[in-house]
């Protein structure tokens, strides 16, 4: 379970003080997807990069499994259990893709399970596993490069912000069968940003966030036709 308490964090622009998450509370179950949508700037991948240690946060806790991580960084979060894929992932020249997802894995993986690791992805790995993750990739293929990262290792959380960006619609089918065959067998728990709709619906929460606060929270069932029925919503839905 991850608890988060009062977790704010500020930047400094210019001399101004601007708080980017302002005093957030929620938590996510073992083995939920909880669902994070809202307007563009309103918080969300600054919540995310808080919560994988990639900002500090000037106060508030973030505990896993009864953990305090508050002070750890982002390699012990990762020790942790926490699992993060970024809406814009770093390229690694000289680094090819069969040795980036054995590290992602911490352990040495052979060439089927690579394999087996970019086909879910939607990617074809004989034409990738032997690749550099440089500029040559596209910004669609690093996405999908660094979501099989993600998936190269059990995580007790994962959080992937925005995974359907920069990827075509054969991908994102394949995409979507991979979050809903994490969901089932509730291994582990996921925090997905998104404002595409199918992956909206497949949540047990859905959080919207706006202007760094929380702006509502429930079950999907009561959150989803709020978010489609009302017209001057904050969200913008994405449909395929």
């Amino acid at each position: 379970m991850l608890e988060v308490k009062n977790l704010t964090f500020k930047v400094n622009e210019n001399g101004i003080e601007r708080n980017i998450v302002k005093d957030i509370s929620f938590q996510v179950d073992d083995g939920e997807m909880l669902v994070i949508t809202g307007p563009n700037g309103g918080g969300k991948s600054s919540l995310a990069k808080v919560l994988m240690g990639i900002e500090t946060a000037d106060s508030g806790q973030i505990i896993l499994d009864g953990e305090d991580i508050t002070s750890y960084d982002i390699n012990h979060r990762a020790n942790a259990g926490l699992g993060f894929a970024f809406q814009q992932p770093p390229r690694f020249k000289g680094m090819t893709v069969i040795r980036l997802l054995s590290l992602a894995a911490g352990k040495e993986l052979s060439k089927p399970e690579c394999c087996k690791m970019l086909s879910a992805v939607g990617l074809c790995a004989n034409e990738y596993i032997t690749r550099e993750v440089d500029g040559t990739l596209s910004g669609g293929e690093m996405k999908r490069l660094e979501i099989a990262t993600v998936l190269a290792k059990t995580h007790k959380l994962c959080i992937f912000d925005e995974p359907e960006a920069g990827i075509d619609l054969w991908s994102f089918s394949m995409l979507v069968r991979q979050f809903e065959a994490i969901h089932k067998k509730k291994e582990q728990s996921l925090i997905l940003i998104s404002h595409q709709e199918r992956i909206i619906r497949m949540a047990d929460r859905i959080m919207v966030i706006e202007g760094g606060k929380v702006g509502s929270i429930g079950n999907a069932e009561e959150m989803l036709p709020k978010l489609i029925n009302t017209a001057d919503s904050c969200v913008c839905l994405e449909r395929e």
